[in-house]
């Protein structure tokens, strides 16, 4: 579980009820640092515009993944926005409800985070809120979307991705879009030519390849059965775009995978992949998206980034209707570690070339988020939602599994098709959609979620 680092900023003015609004500040931190959240706050509760203005000089140096201003009493629209200033995480402001007793108000807190809100606003400052107890654990799971979400952006601002040659002819998913990508995520993109990866795989040394082909060997049981010369040559792929991934500082690749790889290497690209996108000899996994898709690519990362685990991109090849379940598949470039600990993992060879490294195993039972930043409307769009991977025979050789939906198959596939979406959909292990929610809130991401089925009755009824 990622520790985000949360500023934690306790307001109050002193002619309120100190003693209480102290007692629920250490109540509200406690919760914090139970949930494993790291916590940068001053030592003393901020009661006036100095003290404000001396934390947010430091919050200039001292990065956070969120600004938590917990309102403990009222106080004007100043101090917030003093440390709201020169920070440039997203903002949760949290107010405290306290009994109508008829007797003295002994916080305000509500009046005062009205007041911060409206301040942000006029700044055209986003922000979240709570009107909570200290103790409410929604709340925690708020904050913790918002700092996800929070690092998550800073995470994509210096996010650098390679694209090896252009997609497909007729593989309009795949477009790259540079500019928008910039403009949206703040990502990086340095263009490969595929001679520069075929001419570093053929100058790839004998003693690497005997290491890395020694070490997929125990995970791999019958590499020695497989066609030798182009199993060596999508080891000596795996190590050149290592290679590059490395001297250019890359956090993910999109590769056209093919026809060139079969028919200047004689071998699949697709292994090369999956080893680079479990991070298999480096423990550090650089996402891979076939066929030159790079907003696969930035889907992954955004995937691998909030489960701190490989992501994978897939097909869907088949939907069920019946059973609302949807058959994922693709030539065999899934991160090992998403295989199925029940099954043995094998080399396989390409199902239409015919030659090897493509890795074939079922994907392990499991929940799972499936999310694309989609391009279909001409502006970038999140689509996301979950499911659960099921333990079914593997429909198809390669990597491949069965995924039962958390909405109705027939639904799924409409929108599929009415909204014209790309043929690619990205997933990692774990729920992450709220977390995904509010990033895209964060940087203004439209979004098109997979509705729940409970959900969509509901609306139905």
């Amino acid at each position: 579980m990622n520790a985000y680092r949360i500023a934690f900023l306790p307001l109050l003015r002193t002619t309120f009820d100190v003693e209480l609004a102290n007692h629920l500040i250490a109540q509200a931190r406690l919760q914090l640092r139970t949930a494993g959240l790291q916590l940068l706050e001053p030592p003393e509760p901020i009661t006036d515009l100095a003290q404000a203005e001396q934390f947010s000089n430091r919050l200039q140096t001292e990065p956070v993944d969120l600004l938590l201003v917990y309102q403990a009493t009222f106080a004007d629209s100043t101090m917030v926005t003093a440390l709201t200033e020169n920070a440039h995480a997203p903002v949760f402001l949290w107010a405290i409800p306290e009994e109508w007793t008829g007797e003295r108000l002994r916080l305000n807190s509500l009046c005062g985070i009205n007041l911060a809100g409206h301040a942000l606003t006029l700044r055209q400052r986003k922000y979240d809120y709570a009107y909570a107890p200290a103790d409410d654990p929604e709340v925690i799971l708020k904050i913790r979307a918002l700092a996800a979400a929070g690092a998550l952006r800073r995470r994509l601002q210096t996010a650098r991705l390679g694209v090896v040659g252009e997609h497909p002819a007729g593989f309009d998913s795949c477009y790259l879009d540079e500019a928008n990508l910039q403009k949206t995520f703040g990502v990086q993109i340095r263009r490969i030519p595929l001679q520069e990866v075929f001419d570093r795989a053929r100058s790839v040394s004998e003693e690497n390849l005997a290491a890395t082909r020694a070490l997929l060997d125990t995970r791999l049981n019958n590499l020695a059965t497989l066609e030798q010369a182009p199993l060596k040559g999508t080891l000596s792929v795996y190590h050149a775009l290592k290679q590059i991934a490395k001297e250019e500082h890359l956090d993910g690749l999109a590769v056209r995978c093919w026809p060139e790889f079969f028919t200047h290497l004689g071998s699949a690209a697709c292994g090369a992949m999956s080893l680079l996108s479990d991070g298999f000899d480096t423990g550090n996994p650089i996402p891979c998206s076939c066929e030159a898709d790079i907003n696969g690519t930035v889907t992954q990362l955004i995937l691998q980034t909030l489960s701190q685990t490989p992501a994978f991109g897939t097909d869907m090849v088949g939907v069920n209707t019946q059973t609302d379940r949807v058959a994922l598949w693709h030539c065999g470039l899934a991160p090992l570690s998403m295989a199925d600990p029940e099954s043995q993992p094998q080399g396989g060879i390409h199902s239409n070339r015919k030659v090897p490294l493509v890795m074939d195993f079922p994907l392990k039972r499991g929940q799972v988020t499936l999310a694309r930043i989609s391009q279909a409307t001409g502006e970038l769009r999140l689509v996301y939602g979950h499911g659960q991977m099921v333990s079914e025979p593997k429909p198809f050789s390669g990597t491949a599994g069965v995924l039962q939906l958390d909405v109705h198959a027939r639904a799924f596939l409409d929108m599929l098709m009415r909204e014209g979406l790309e043929h690619h959909i990205s997933l990692t292990y774990g729920d992450y959609v709220r977390e995904l929610q509010a990033f895209a809130d964060l940087i203004g991401l439209p979004t098109l979620k997979m509705q729940p089925k409970e959900v969509k009755e509901a609306q139905i009824s």
